[in-house]
């Protein structure tokens, strides 16, 4: 059994003073084997077309899927590094609430694989990513 409120704590205290703070993101849920995080899409995230900009959108999949790893890591003691990031935009948003939700596809003692999904607060699909990585010794 986990302790949602201890990780929840833990892991939003840990990102203060980032990018992940500047950005809004705010991990929200966390299971068994998941965790999800919110942003709020306002000007400050939009691409000059109007809408949010695919790097932010980047920087939550990386945040989420990232952060889940170190949670779920199978080894204490080691450093664990995102290698890998693709993500595809579906939809565009100008405002409201996004929401990822990282789950594992492989989760290994070295090499980790993280689908992240993306949706607007209908549900309706923005983006689906895909994380990789690594788990190293300190």
């Amino acid at each position: 059994m986990i302790d949602k409120d201890y990780i929840l704590d833990k892991a939003n205290k840990r990102c203060q003073g980032t990018l992940v703070s500047k950005l809004g993101i705010v991990f929200t849920d966390v299971g068994e084997n998941f965790l999800e995080a919110k942003m709020e899409v306002t000007p400050s995230h939009h691409q000059p077309a109007g809408v949010l900009h695919g790097g932010a959108t980047a920087a939550l999949a990386e945040t989420v899927g990232s952060s889940a790893a170190a949670i779920f890591s199978k080894k204490s003691n080691t450093l664990l590094r995102g290698v890998e990031l693709s993500i595809n935009h579906v939809r565009g948003i100008s405002e409201g609430f996004v929401f990822a939700k990282a789950i594992p596809i492989h989760n290994g003692r070295t090499m980790q694989l993280w689908k992240i999904s993306i949706v607007d607060e209908n549900q309706k699909n923005i983006s689906f990513a895909k994380l990789t990585t690594l788990t190293i010794d300190k």
